[in-house]
């Protein structure tokens, strides 16, 4: 069984979700469109610190397989170049270009104008609490921080 504050957050973010996602993201610069999933990977990457494949695929819970197919359009579209680790052959390191860090740039997965017209249809008081709860929400599931399960005594 669920407790309360878990079902508002279920409750709660499929409205945020629908009302507010953004239906395509588009880079700037080339016109090139990509669909939020996709873009949303993009976020996952750097341009600087590569990311493996393996690694990108456990954040995206999906298997290697499946991020290797989505990873194939954002190289093909140059969005994303794939290279050999020098100390691990084995291992593709994924990192962005400078039109993927364009795109990422865009904004997130929501569409800006309408999570700021809601914000705005808030009283300040209560956007100040919305705004804090959504920040500590994203802290914790960011992963480092989390505190491990509690552990039954005699264990």
């Amino acid at each position: 069984m669920l407790d309360a504050a878990t079902r508002a957050v279920l409750a709660a973010y499929p409205a945020l979700l629908a009302a507010c996602r953004r239906r395509e993201v588009r880079d700037p610069g080339s016109g090139v469109r990509l669909s939020p999933h996709l873009a949303g990977l993009l976020d996952q990457l750097d341009p600087r610190e590569p990311v493996a494949v393996g690694e990108l695929a456990r954040r995206l819970r999906v298997t290697p397989a499946t991020a290797s197919l989505q990873l194939a359009r954002l190289v093909r579209l140059r969005l994303v170049t794939r290279s050999r680790d020098v100390r691990d052959g084995r291992r593709v390191e994924l990192r962005l270009t400078e039109a993927g860090v364009r795109i990422r740039a865009t904004g997130s997965l929501l569409d800006p104008e309408c999570v700021r017209a809601a914000l705005a249809r808030l009283p300040a008081a209560e956007r100040g609490k919305a705004i804090a709860g959504m920040r500590a929400l994203a802290r914790a599931v960011a992963g480092p921080a989390r505190s491990p399960a509690p552990r039954s005594p005699g264990r």
